[in-house]
């Protein structure tokens, strides 16, 4: 079985690409710990398996909060772990602003059921 996890950023935010790679780990990480706590031998055995793999990782774009909530909405209905971002506010963007949102580690066809229709950034 193929396991990826998608990490889907806000490009109306202007954040800087150092920026946005800070948001990504944030999210990549707080998601994958999500998915570790969840029922612990299921998702252990997905968290290994995604790790032996290579961690597959795709990073994806979104124009608007909106857009990121309703991503989340869905991956919650899909019963998949994941982690939106809200920032601390300490450097590029106003305090509570979300910025990203990463899905799994889960399997790909999951996750592609939600993200599928996404550009790349």
């Amino acid at each position: 079985m193929k396991y990826k996890q998608a990490i889907v950023l806000r490009v109306d935010v202007g954040m800087s690409r150092g920026k946005l790679a800070a948001q990504a780990a944030h999210a990549s990480l707080e998601a994958a710990l999500k998915a570790m706590q969840r029922d612990k031998s299921f998702s252990t055995k997905i968290f290994e398996s995604w790790r032996k793999e290579g961690a597959k990782k795709v990073v994806l774009k979104v124009e608007s909060e909106q857009a990121l909530l309703r991503l989340r909405d869905l991956a919650i209905r899909a019963s998949l772990a994941n982690s939106m971002i809200r920032d601390a506010g300490l450097t590029e963007v106003p305090a509570g602003t979300v910025t990203a949102l990463a899905i799994g580690p889960d399997e790909e066809k999951k996750i592609d059921k939600i993200t599928k229709d996404l550009n790349a950034l």
